[in-house]
């Protein structure tokens, strides 16, 4: 049981940091940028991380650009607001997503702006064949490690299987419906600082919302954007650099 429990963890958060330090603040904003072989390291970290739930870099950018500036409109791609229900609105996201990430439909050129692109891993993470070894790699981890006397384990499963996109569903339903607000953002963006602990940072929606080329996703005292150290550091170190002006 020990072994399910450190793994669901580690595929949780690092899932999740792939997400917020890649996908998000580089891809979708240019909060920060590195060299190719960087680009190609965190392209691959975020496959192997989301593993079966991999999610196309180009494609989150291009949503979460529409997102920014239809924000709780009936145009935002994923917005609780304009949607039934948490499950609806996360299939309305994957339709306009498959779009975007199979190249069916060119993006507007102000969300194309510097898109981050390696096709191979995209088709790759992509494929069912990849979706599948995946996730039947998690199975048999779990057939393996866990005790069948804790048979109810297995319901940790579908999580596994779509980890990015209940990671992406979490924030945006909960940022924008549950929380407090620092700002007047002219949406419904929330600070849900209590469930924050699960999410990296990304739950401080009405603070993103406002200032989205800002780095750290905390702004009151209390309030604590735990991937914001590690990219200062990745900073420091020189694998990423920091920028002055974000890209979108």
């Amino acid at each position: 049981m020990t072994a399910i429990i450190i793994f669901f963890v580690l595929h949780w958060y690092l899932s999740l940091f792939s997400q917020t330090f890649f996908l998000h603040r580089y891809a979708a904003h240019g909060l920060f940028s590195m060299n190719k072989f960087w680009e190609k390291f965190f392209y691959l970290f975020t496959y192997i991380t989301q593993g079966s739930s991999y999610l196309n870099p180009r494609a989150y950018a291009i949503l979460h650009r529409m997102h920014h500036e239809h924000s709780d409109t009936e145009q935002d791609p994923h917005s609780p607001h304009h949607t039934e229900n948490l499950f609806t609105m996360m299939w309305k996201t994957k339709a306009i997503y498959q779009s975007y990430a199979n190249y069916a439909v060119d993006p507007e050129p102000k969300y194309a702006k510097n898109l981050p692109v390696w096709k191979f891993v995209d088709d790759l993470g992509d494929s069912w064949i990849s979706r599948v070894v995946w996730g039947t790699a998690y199975t048999l981890f779990y057939m393996h490690f866990c005790p069948p006397e804790y048979w109810f384990m297995y319901f940790l499963l579908p999580i596994h299987y779509l980890m990015g996109p209940v990671h992406g569903a979490i924030v945006n339903w909960c940022g924008h419906k549950y929380g407090y607000a620092n700002f007047d953002n002219q949406d419904k963006s929330k600070n849900s600082l209590w469930f924050d602990f699960l999410l990296g940072g990304e739950l401080f929606q009405n603070n993103h919302h406002k200032y989205s080329a800002r780095l750290n996703f905390a702004n009151k005292w209390f309030e604590l954007d735990p991937t914001y150290p590690i990219v200062k550091f990745l900073n420091a170190v020189k694998i990423i650099k920091i920028n002055k002006l974000a890209s979108f």
